[in-house]
């Protein structure tokens, strides 16, 4: 009787990958800035030229801690703007600015009808002199995202499309698809990879160094006794609420 041959350990292609791990295949990246964010990702970083579909409760919520470090670096490597697609809030100037983004080199695009919104946003893609894309669509299809998704392929774009949670129910050609969340901390779920899910959330710096390092030093004035916050009511920037806390 033969004896039966060793099982042999079985290599797969790059493209390939087991459900059970992270994807192998060699694509360009840009690092997230988190270093425990980009461990979780295929690569190391944001996929260029793929949609990230970024859901989250409250709109812009720890949007710019999370995509600023790549955007600001987008913009450095191809020297161009990023494109902001109905943004909620004006960005807040001296917060992007320590995250090394130059708000004069923000395009906003403010659009009411989700149809123009989607225009915008395609046609800031498909424009070579745009380094990356942030767009706010809550109401895009399915179909809506891949027609995206192929135009951030073909200039290798950075590409950010914001919607709200319901959304995590809906199917979505995205790449890499994440659930924002958290308050004072910033937390990130990943629901979608080339890879199994992470569903435990991955707890990140939720402010750029110089703001954390004021809110602490607040919590040691007068004594160490620690002030109580008040927060703005009328503040129309995203960042003026936790800018405050700050003063």
């Amino acid at each position: 009787m033969t004896a039966p041959s060793p099982t042999r350990e079985l290599t797969l292609p790059p493209q390939v990958w087991l459900g059970s791990e992270l994807a192998r295949a060699q694509e360009t990246t840009l690092s997230t800035g988190h270093a425990a964010l980009d461990a979780q990702l295929p690569g190391g970083g944001w996929p260029l030229g793929n949609l990230v579909e970024v859901l989250q409760r409250q709109a812009q919520q720890h949007v710019w801690q999370l995509a600023g470090p790549a955007v600001g670096e987008a913009m450095r490597r191809t020297q161009h703007p990023a494109v902001l697609v109905h943004p909620p809030y004006q960005p807040f100037g001296p917060s992007l600015r320590e995250q090394g983004i130059h708000p004069e080199h923000l395009l906003c695009v403010q659009a009411e009808q989700p149809a123009a919104r989607l225009w915008a946003a395609e046609q800031a893609l498909r424009c070579a002199d745009v380094g990356a894309v942030l767009a706010w669509l809550p109401r895009a299809r399915s179909e809506d995202l891949r027609r995206l998704h192929l135009c951030a392929q073909a200039g290798e774009k950075l590409l950010f499309v914001f919607r709200g949670v319901e959304a995590a129910a809906q199917s979505s050609p995205a790449r890499l698809r994440l659930l924002l969340q958290g308050t004072e901390q910033l937390e990130v779920l990943i629901l979608k990879r080339r890879g199994p899910p992470l569903l435990q959330p991955l707890q990140l710096r939720s402010h750029p160094q110089k703001l954390s390092a004021l809110l602490a030093a607040r919590k040691t004035r007068r004594g160490g006794i620690v002030l109580p916050a008040t927060l703005p009511t009328d503040a129309t920037h995203v960042l003026d609420r936790t800018a405050s806390l700050a003063q």
